[in-house]
């Protein structure tokens, strides 16, 4: 069974920093057959895509509202998804979401969420 659980959401400071993580259980990140994606969706919003990273090429993209700022990385040994967030600002606060998309088998698994909330 596949699962995926996020953490290192919290409160932090307009300009601080923070970083999520992804562990994926049941799915080798480094399959090359996955897209490694983190989504955000703030109250009232659609959820939207924050970054992207896609196996076998490796190849990342990110929303322009974040790029420069943010960043996806992974550690296969740890089957771990990061998302490294700095300069963060008050509109970044959202529920954030990992998603893998799985091309062989056509199938989207999603994590629980955590929550990024950038305050002073």
């Amino acid at each position: 069974q596949v699962q995926l659980v996020e953490s290192g959401g919290g409160l932090v400071q307009p300009g601080g920093s923070l970083r999520l993580s992804c562990v994926a259980s049941g799915l080798p990140i480094s399959s090359y057959y996955l897209s490694w994606s983190w989504y955000r969706q703030a109250p009232g919003k659609e959820r939207e895509l924050v970054a992207r990273n896609t196996n076998p090429s490796g190849s990342t993209i990110y929303a322009d509202s974040v790029k420069g700022r943010f960043t996806i990385s992974r550690d296969n040994a740890k089957n771990t998804v990061y998302l490294q967030m700095n300069s963060l600002k008050p509109e970044d606060t959202a529920v954030y979401y990992c998603n893998a998309v799985d091309r062989v088998r056509v199938t989207n698994y999603w994590g629980q969420g955590t929550q990024v909330t950038v305050s002073s």
